[in-house]
Formats: structure tokens, sequence, C-alpha cells
């Protein structure tokens, strides 16, 4: 199986130099479509979906293997080898943000910036530092996936969505929750929130931009920072956009920034 078959690649645009998007827990590549109409004029888009998400072969998923975030990057990295994409442009939102961050490490000379939206290095709080949840309140979390994923999605999409008043965005991320594959979607979420890549953030050498929103509920402004202080010479912006998910939400101020940056 080709990494373009398990990830369900498409590659789109009329441009040369290569953008990766990289979606969140429970998101498919559908998720980007805002993104893509700005920058497919002069880009080359690669899209893709997690293995367990979208169109991905579910086969291809390997407890041990998908047991890490490293696992997911270094699917990330078989995509570009395969397409041969160096002076990648990676632009990851939420998991895969970190995801981007182990990417680059392993292989800097591929990538040559990361856009990172809404960027955990880790989700629990600890001594001196605040990742916006309590080991106990994710395991909370986690245990209400495992026994009622519909229920969860109904009750978590409009609080990482975080607009209100734009209902149908919440329920575009509920039906989007509700098709990622039950048992990979358990795992994931395992892998997603108890990771703790902190210590990889100083070891990024690629330009980064850092995309925090205002009221994220997964991602406080306070990891915002965090990320900032911790990969040397990066860049951050703080967005007037509120939520965890300002390429669907706010997808003109998203594009703004990153235009800036590129």
């Amino acid at each position: 199986m080709t990494a373009r078959q398990r990830n369900n690649v498409r590659i789109i645009g009329e441009g040369t130099r290569p953008m990766i998007f990289a979606h969140g827990y429970g998101c498919d590549q559908s998720m980007w479509r805002f993104m893509v109409e700005a920058f497919a004029h002069d880009h080359r888009i690669i899209l893709f979906d997690h293995v367990g998400a979208g169109g991905s072969d579910l086969s291809a998923y390997d407890p041990e293997r998908h047991g890490g975030l490293q696992g997911y990057a270094d699917d990330v990295l078989e995509i570009c080898r395969e397409l041969d994409l160096r002076d990648v442009v990676f632009v990851g939102h939420s998991v895969s943000a970190m995801i981007g961050v182990l990417a680059s490490i392993r292989e800097p000379e591929r990538f040559a910036k990361l856009v990172l939206i809404g960027p955990s290095p880790c989700y629990v709080n600890h001594d001196g530092y605040r990742g916006g949840f309590s080991r106990e309140d994710l395991e909370g979390l986690v245990e209400v996936l495992d026994s009622n994923q519909l229920g969860w999605a109904g009750t978590m999409a409009p609080v990482i969505m975080g607009n209100p008043d734009r209902p149908e965005l919440a329920e575009e991320l509920r039906n989007s929750f509700c098709r990622t594959d039950p048992e990979i979607a358990r795992r994931f979420a395992r892998v997603t929130f108890f990771s703790d890549n902190r210590h990889d953030l100083p070891r990024v050498t690629t330009p980064v931009l850092i995309l925090q929103c205002a009221e994220d509920a997964i991602a406080p402004e306070a990891v915002g920072a965090y990320v900032h202080d911790n990969i040397p010479g990066s860049r951050l912006v703080r967005l007037a956009a509120t939520g965890h998910c300002p390429h669907m939400s706010a997808p003109d101020e998203t594009i703004r920034a990153m235009r800036a940056f590129l």
C-alpha cells in the first residue's frame, strides 16, 4: 500500500511550492476547504486524512505505530518522500501542529515553514505549566468518548468550535467526529490528550508561525505563549477569532496571517 492510498492523499493547485494541510482530531481534509481556495493558485496543495479519518484506509491502522504522535509524523514523512516534496509549508491544526513539529525535527531539510494553528504540546496541567486540563478532567472526557461517541461528539463539538452564534459550524464538526472510526477515535484521543511534547519545542529549527485564538477552550492563550517562548525565533499571532478552529470560523483572518508570514 502506498502512502497516498493509506492517507487518501489529494493534490490540487496551480503552483509549485508544496503546502501540506494536516487536520486535527476527529476531523478530515474537508475542513481545509476555505484555506485551499485561498492558496491553490500559487501553491501545490497536498491534502490527506490521518488513518482512521475521512477516506483513509482503516486497515493501515497500526496500534503500535499509531500509539504515539511520532507514528503519525512518520506517515507525513512517508507522504513527503513518496511525492518527493521539499521546501514544504506545513499547516497543522491542533494535534497535527505537534505532528508537524515532530516531522520537521526528524527531517528538517524537507520543511521551509510551519504554521501551527491552536497548538498544544501538552494538554495536562503540571507544576508550573498550565495545559488547560487536569488529568482527571481528561480521563473523564476519554471515558465518555469510550462509552458514548455520539454523545461526546454532541457535547464537545460546540465547546471546541466556540462560535455559539453559528451552530452550523459545530454541527459540521459533530458530524465529522461521528464519521471517524470509533475504535481508532478512542485510541487517537488518548494519544492526542496525553502526549507531552514540551521537550521537543526547542529542537525545532524550521521557521514557525503560531496562530492563537481568543477564548480557545482546548488550547488557551497561555499554551500558545508557552509554545512561542520555547520554539526559538517563532512568531506568535493572536487572532481575534474565537474557538479552536479559525480556519473554519474565521478563514479570512487566518489566511491574512498566513500570507503575512509566508
